[in-house]
């Protein structure tokens, strides 16, 4: 039996991803991936067989296989990568929000602090449209990425590689290198970690918190995550 108006309500978070995790299907480049957070497994179903079924561009739907540490369900999306996905892409959200009631859609692209509205225009700005353009624009993004989560530190420039180093520069200190090992949502990121907290070596984290600032940061195995807000950081120091 089909989904009708409102069967979703209250289940589908009206903020989703664009290309925040990596596709099954082929390269990042050339796919867009979309996931949304939905509140149960059956509901999260309903959802992936809509998506999967009801548009002919979706190349591959699926759910995660198991709960998050939030509570939610994540339903992947697949499409591929072209000038046509920011009408595709409304076209399928115009039919969740439908289900699921939701007035605004909103989206972040690429694990971003700031949501915007999911309309065309917005989307087409954001979501690089051809693999020529992913490396680049993906760049940047993390950048405004770092900026932000790095705003409370007193820098000077924050530079990223092509190999994802952050460095930081400081007035009047040696620069900062960590390798940047995960970025995302707290919860998630945090519940990724194979590794315990590491109480033995407190003089890293105390050097870091005198460096960047007032950063929630926890040792795991050599792993250091940094949080700030909704948002952690997982690195080691070079």
């Amino acid at each position: 039996m089909g989904l009708n108006t409102g069967d979703l309500k209250l289940l589908v978070d009206d903020v989703f991803e664009v290309d925040s995790f990596k596709s099954k299907m082929g390269e990042d480049k050339d796919i867009v991936t979309v996931s949304f957070s939905v509140h149960g497994q059956e509901a999260a179903k309903d959802l992936e067989n809509f998506c999967e079924k009801g548009y002919p561009f979706v190349l591959d739907a699926d759910v995660s296989t198991g709960e998050q540490s939030d509570g939610t369900y994540k339903v992947f999306v697949e499409i591929e990568r072209t000038r046509d996905v920011p009408e595709q892409l409304q076209d399928m959200i115009y039919g969740i929000a439908k289900l699921a009631e939701i007035e605004t859609p909103r989206f972040r692209y690429y694990k971003g602090f700031e949501s915007e509205e999911a309309t065309t225009e917005n989307l087409a700005a954001k979501i690089p449209l051809d693999d020529s353009h992913y490396e680049g624009q993906m760049q940047e993004s993390k950048l405004n990425n770092y900026e932000n989560f790095f705003a409370k530190t007193h820098k000077s420039d924050i530079i990223i590689s092509e190999s994802n180093e952050v460095t930081i520069f400081k007035p009047f200190a040696a620069p900062l290198t960590l390798q940047v090992v995960a970025f995302g949502d707290t919860n998630v990121t945090i519940n990724n970690l194979s590794e315990t907290i590491n109480l033995n070596d407190m003089g890293e984290v105390l050097f870091l918190t005198k460096y960047l600032g007032d950063f929630n940061i926890t040792k795991f195995g050599d792993k250091l995550a940094l949080t700030n807000e909704d948002k952690t950081l997982i690195v080691k120091r070079k």
